[in-house]
C-alpha cells in the first residue's frame, strides 16, 4: 500500500467533497456513520476497494454500490479492519491479570456480580481472553456464577465468527498450552471455547460513535480501537467510557492509546500498559426531607396552640411591638419590654403617646405608609442614644398584620439590634481602604504574574499540540501496521490456496501424461489459431520433431513426415463447432523414413459451454482406435 511508504503519515484533514457525499449516503442508506473516522484511513481502506473495482472516483463508487448491493458488504469489511488474536502484547495482559484483576475483585462486594465490557471485539478473541483471566483469578465455578462479559461490535460478520467461538490452532498460538487444554475443546473445524464458560460471554452490535453504552461497567477492554477516530469522536467515546464505568472501574486500551489529553475522565493506574482508572464526577443533586405536622387532634388544640405561638414570640430574641389599627398597643415581647422599658401597664394605651413613637425614629409615618401599601416598609438603621448608655444601632421594620389576607389589622414593629453588624461595618470599610492601596501595590506584580503565566501558557500549549501530533502520529502508523497485517493475512490464504491449486495441477499434468503414454497414439493439441499446444512422445516417436520444437509453432509450419496441409479443411471444420469429428488417411513417412498410411482423426475441443477452445490430432498407424471416435473432446 502506498500510503506506508515514507518516512511520514499521512495526516488527518478534511475530506474530500465527493468522500464526505459518499460517507453521507453510506451513513442515510445502510446505518453506518463513518463521519468520526479518520480521513486518511478512510480514503486507503475505500480506495483499496475502488481498485479492486476499477473505479476511478469516489462518485463513480457511490453508483457502483447503488447498483451493486453486494459491494456493501465488501467495502464494510474492508474499512472496519479485524485485527486481533488471544493475549495480545502479553506482557499487558500479564499486568492485567497480576496486578489489576486480584485489586477489582477485592474491590467488588462477593454478592455482587462483576461485569466486563469488550468493546469493538472484532472476531472475540480478545473477549474469550478477558474470560480465562477472570475464570483463572475466581476460580472456574465462581466465573460461571459471577461474570459477565459484553462484547460489541459494528461487524455482524465478526460477530458470527465470535458467537460461534471455534478458531483455527494457528490463531492459538499464543496461548498456553495448558490453557488451551483448559479452556478449549477440540473439534472438526478447530478449537471451540468450552460451551458452559461460553454462556457467560453475551455478544451484540453496538456502535461506539452513535449508541448508548452499557453502564455499570467494572472493567472495559478496548483496545486499538480509538486510533481509527478523529480526537473530536475519541473525546466523544471516551465520555461514554467514563459513563459506563463504575466508580471502582478499570479502563484496558491497546499500546498507542494514552489519554493525556483527557484527565478529566481519566487517571493512569499504570501508563505503560494503557490501564486507566475512571475520574468521578461531584453530585449534583441531594435528596431533601421534610417533616410532616403530626400533632393528634388538631381542632382541639387552637387555643393550647395559640397559647404557644404567643408564649414563642414573646421570648423571641428581637424586640417586637405590635399596635392593631386603632393605633393601641395590642402587644409587646420580653426583649421590648427590656430594650425600652415598657411594662403591662403599656398594653392598650395609644402608641402616639409613646416616645418610642418618634425615637429611635419616626414610626407613626412608617405604620401609615405600611397601612397604605399593605406591604412591610423598611427604615432601615438609626442611632439610638441612651443616657449614660452606649448608642446602639437598631434596624427597623414596619410590616402590616391582615386578618383577612387582605385587610390589615394591625402592624408589627421590629427592632433589630445591629449594633456589632454596624461596628463591623465601618471596619471593614477601614479594612477596605488598606486593601484598595495593599491592591494597588499587588497589581504590578499580579500583572506581571500574568505575563509570566501566559509565557508558561503559551510553551505548555505548544507542548500539549507536539504531544497530540504524536499522538495521532503513533495511532496513524498502528493503523497502517494493522491494515499491513490484514493484508499480510489475505496473501497468505492467497498462497496457500495457489500452492493447493499448484499440487492440484501437478496432479492433473502426472495424469494426463500417464494416459497419453498409454494410448500408443501421437496427440497433438491445437488453439483456436492452430497452433501447437500439446504434443506427447508418441507423436515424437512417430515423427521426429521433439516437444519443445513443437510448442506454438503453428501446425501447417510443422515440417514433418505428414502432410500437414491436407489437414487444413478438418481443422476448420473442428474450430468451427462442427459436430461431427473428422477421419482421413493419409500417406505419410515416419522418423526412420518408412512410409505408411497414417490414420488422422480430427476431434474439436470445446469448453463446458460448447463454445470452440481448439481441436486435437490423434494420429496412428492404421485405425487409431477399434470404437467410434466421439464427437468432440469437453475442455474442463
Amino acid at each position: 500500500m502506498t500510503d506506508t511508504e515514507g518516512s511520514k503519515p499521512v495526516k488527518t484533514g478534511p475530506a474530500p467533497a465527493q468522500l464526505t457525499t459518499l460517507l453521507e449516503y453510506l451513513r442515510d442508506n445502510r446505518g453506518f456513520d463513518f463521519t468520526g473516522y479518520k480521513t486518511a484511513t478512510l480514503e486507503r481502506r475505500i480506495q483499496k476497494r475502488m481498485a479492486e473495482v476499477e473505479c476511478a472516483s469516489y462518485g463513480e463508487y457511490q453508483d457502483y454500490l447503488e447498483v451493486q448491493s453486494d459491494e456493501f458488504t465488501e467495502l464494510f469489511n474492508t474499512i472496519l479492519i479485524n485485527v486481533t488474536g488471544f493475549f495480545r502484547d502479553p506482557q499487558a495482559w500479564e499486568y492485567l491479570s497480576a496486578e489489576v484483576v486480584p485489586q477489582l475483585i477485592a474491590d467488588i462486594p462477593a454478592d455482587e456480580p462483576v461485569r466486563v465490557w469488550s468493546a469493538a471485539c472484532a472476531s472475540g478473541e480478545e473477549a474469550y481472553t478477558v474470560a480465562i483471566v477472570l475464570a483463572e483469578a475466581l476460580g472456574e465455578a465462581e466465573f460461571r456464577e459471577r461474570v459477565k462479559v459484553y462484547a460489541t461490535d459494528v461487524d455482524d460478520d465478526a460477530l458470527a465468527i465470535a458467537r460461534h467461538a471455534t478458531y483455527a490452532p494457528e490463531a492459538l498460538q499464543d496461548v498456553p498450552d495448558e490453557l488451551v487444554e483448559r479452556y478449549f475443546e477440540r473439534v472438526p473445524d478447530g478449537l471451540c471455547f468450552r460451551p458452559d464458560l461460553r454462556r457467560t460471554v453475551i455478544y451484540g452490535r453496538n456502535d461506539l460513535v452513535q449508541d448508548a453504552p452499557i453502564s455499570r461497567i467494572d472493567l472495559l477492554v478496548s483496545r486499538n480501537t480509538l486510533m481509527y477516530f478523529t480526537p473530536e469522536t475519541q473525546a466523544q467515546i471516551l465520555r461514554h467510557f467514563n459513563f459506563s464505568l463504575n466508580e471502582r472501574g478499570y479502563l484496558f486500551l491497546g499500546k498507542s492509546e494514552m489519554l493525556i489529553t483527557h484527565a478529566d475522565l481519566f487517571t493512569p493506574d499504570d501508563l505503560k500498559w494503557r490501564v486507566f482508572r475512571k475520574v468521578g464526577s461531584p453530585v449534583v443533586g441531594q435528596r431533601l426531607s421534610f417533616l410532616a405536622d403530626t400533632f393528634p387532634g388538631r381542632e382541639q388544640h387552637v387555643e393550647r396552640r395559640g397559647l404557644i405561638v404567643d408564649a414563642a414570640a414573646d421570648v423571641g430574641p428581637v424586640p417586637q411591638v405590635v399596635v392593631d389599627r386603632s393605633g393601641f398597643i395590642a402587644f409587646v415581647n420580653q426583649a421590648a419590654r427590656s430594650a425600652f422599658g415598657l411594662g403591662p401597664s403599656e398594653i392598650g394605651r395609644p402608641f402616639h403617646d409613646l416616645e418610642l413613637s418618634y425615637r429611635p425614629a419616626e414610626l407613626r409615618a412608617a405604620l401609615e405608609q405600611a397601612y397604605e401599601q399593605n406591604a412591610p416598609v423598611d427604615l432601615g438603621d438609626a442611632e439610638w442614644e441612651r443616657p449614660g448608655q452606649p448608642t446602639l444601632t437598631l434596624r427597623i421594620s414596619v410590616a402590616p398584620i391582615s386578618g383577612d389576607g387582605l385587610t390589615a389589622v394591625g402592624a408589627s414593629i421590629t427592632f433589630q439590634d445591629v449594633t456589632a453588624q454596624a461596628r463591623l461595618n465601618v471596619e471593614h470599610q477601614e479594612a477596605r481602604h488598606q486593601l484598595e492601596a495593599a491592591y494597588e501595590e499587588l497589581q504590578s506584580t499580579v500583572e506581571e504574574l500574568e505575563t509570566t503565566n501566559e509565557e508558561l501558557q503559551s510553551t505548555n500549549e505548544e507542548l500539549e499540540t507536539t504531544n497530540e501530533e504524536l499522538q495521532s502520529t503513533n495511532e496513524e502508523l498502528e493503523t497502517m501496521n494493522a491494515e499491513l497485517t490484514s493484508a499480510n493475512d489475505e496473501l497468505e490464504t492467497m498462497n496457500d490456496e495457489q500452492r493447493s491449486r499448484a499440487i492440484e495441477l501437478d496432479r492433473l499434468n502426472l495424469f494426463l501424461e500417464g494416459i497419453l503414454g498409454i494410448l500408443g497414439l501421437g496427440v497433438v493439441v491445437l488453439d483456436p489459431s492452430q497452433c501447437v499446444q500439446l504434443w506427447n512422445a508418441a507423436a515424437t516417436e512417430l515423427w521426429g520433431l521433439r516437444e519443445n520444437e513443437a510448442l506454438g509453432r503453428h501446425i501447417l509450419e510443422l515440417d514433418i513426415g505428414l502432410p500437414v496441409h491436407q489437414l487444413r479443411e478438418a481443422v476448420r471444420a473442428s474450430l468451427a463447432n462442427e459436430p461431427a469429428a473428422s477421419e482421413i488417411t493419409l500417406e505419410s513417412v515416419n522418423r526412420r523414413g518408412r512410409a505408411f498410411s497414417c490414420s488422422v482423426r480430427v476431434l474439436p475441443l470445446r469448453d463446458s459451454k460448447g463454445e470452440s477452445r481448439g481441436a486435437i490430432l490423434l494420429m496412428g498407424d492404421g485405425a487409431p482406435a477399434s470404437s467410434p471416435a466421439p464427437e468432440a473432446v469437453r475442455a474442463d
